[in-house]
Parts: structure tokens; sequence; C-alpha cells
């Protein structure tokens, strides 16, 4: 299988060398802005590099970018997949709807590891827009790299990025700001584990943690919540309290 990556990032790294875990012997041609990017991600996977503007068609031609150009680039290369066309962009309603409009007749797949790079295995978001043996044989690759994949909906996974990316993002930084140096004998369980989280968000690139809270809603209603607590007496505390505890 011949394997167009557009995107020399985690994520196209990641899924170029994902794939390789398959049954089928595969061959991953990069492109991106970044020369040197896409040089470094071909030579990890015994790849190649290809122009942007590339005439060639491949197997499979996986859209591996920033949230803000997804829709674009899927327009740009949809037309050099033979078979199957994928996006690991991290957003589904979009992208499906534009790999739908650009790829009616080949197969569509929207792949989301909810993980880094660096700790996989995990599970991975699926949206099978339209099924077929090449996405199905991108599936059994992450399955063999012991990975959990499981079907959504481009609605389902978008509504639930807005809570687990966008909303608990914001909720740590938000206590990344707010919080004072506190001295390491004054740590309870419970602040010693956010700081250790403020310090795994801020510990990457702060466009892709921008692109998810352009992309998703719900730092707002963080915000909200918070300015609720602060507001409320012990009454109206207990209340929002419980509440809390409720919605788990």
């Amino acid at each position: 299988m011949n394997v167009f990556v557009v995107g020399a990032g985690a994520m196209g790294r990641w899924f170029a060398d994902a794939v390789r875990a398959g049954p089928e012997e595969v061959a991953v041609a990069f492109a991106d802005p970044d020369d040197a990017a896409a040089s470094a991600a071909a030579d990890a996977v015994d790849g190649r590099t290809v122009p942007l503007d590339t005439d060639e068609s491949f197997d499979a031609v996986c859209i591996a970018v920033p949230i803000p150009v997804a829709v674009e680039a899927i327009d740009t290369h949809a037309d050099r997949a033979e078979d199957a066309l994928v996006d690991v962009t991290g957003v589904a309603t979009e992208p499906v709807a534009a790999m739908r409009e650009a790829a009616p007749d080949r197969e569509r797949l929207s792949l989301h590891p909810l993980f880094a790079p660096e700790n996989e295995p995990g599970n991975v978001a699926a949206v099978v827009d339209a099924a077929g043996p090449t996405s199905d044989t991108i599936q059994e690759a992450l399955l063999a790299r012991g990975n959990t994949l499981f079907e959504t909906t481009a609605t389902e996974h978008d509504r639930a990025m807005e809570t687990v990316q966008a909303k608990a993002h914001a909720a740590i930084l938000a206590f990344g700001l707010a919080a004072n140096d506190v001295p390491e004998q004054f740590q309870t369980p419970i602040s010693a584990a956010l700081f250790d989280l403020v310090e795994q968000v801020t510990d990457g690139d702060p466009r892709v943690y921008a692109d998810i809270q352009r992309a998703f809603d719900g730092a707002d209603d963080v915000a909200a919540a918070a300015e609720e607590i602060a507001a409320a007496d012990a009454d109206a505390f207990g209340t929002l309290y419980r509440e809390a505890g409720d919605r788990r």
C-alpha cells in the first residue's frame, strides 16, 4: 500500500509509523511546507518526500495538518487518493463533510488518537464515513499496535471534544494562571495532581492548544462555572458541589 501523508508533525509521523504495523507492506511519502520536517519524518519510517503539489496518486492519502487548514488540505489533496482519504486532524465534523464532498466515490475515514504519540497504545476514535478494504487495512494496523478503536459519529466526537479537550485544557490552564507558588510541603494530593497536569499541558505546542480552543466550545462554560462558584453562598455552593458530583 502506498500512503501519502500531508503534514510531518507529531500526528503525521504517528500515522505513518502506525500503518506500517499491519499485515501489508506500506510505502510512505511525506509532504510538508517545512522541507526539513518532511525529510526527518520520511527518514524515520524509511519513506520519501514529495512536493506538496505532486501529481502522483496513492492508495491512501492522510491529512495530518493543523485544524484551521484541514478543509483546505482535503480539498487540495483529495484527488491524489485512489482508494481512501483519511484525516487525523483531531476534529471530525468539517473534515468529514469536506472529504465527502471532495471524494464522494472513495473510502473516507476520520481518526483521532486520544493520546500523545509517545503514550501509544490507547483509544482511537474512528468516524467511518465510507468503509472499504484500504481503510480496513489501516484500522487493522492500528489494532496491531495495541490500540483500541471505537466507532463514533462526527457529531458525537466533536461534542465529546468540547469536554475532554476544550473544557479540560481551559480548566487546567486557568488553574496554572491563578495558582501561587507554594512550597512542596504544603501540597495536597489534589493540588499536586493539578500542578502535574499544568506541567503536562504546557509542555507542548501552544498553537495546538489554541487550535483546539478555536475549534470547540467549552472555555466560556468553565469560566462561567468558576464565577458561579466564586459568587455562591454556603447553600448555593453545596448545590453546585453535589451537582458536580452527580454529573460524574
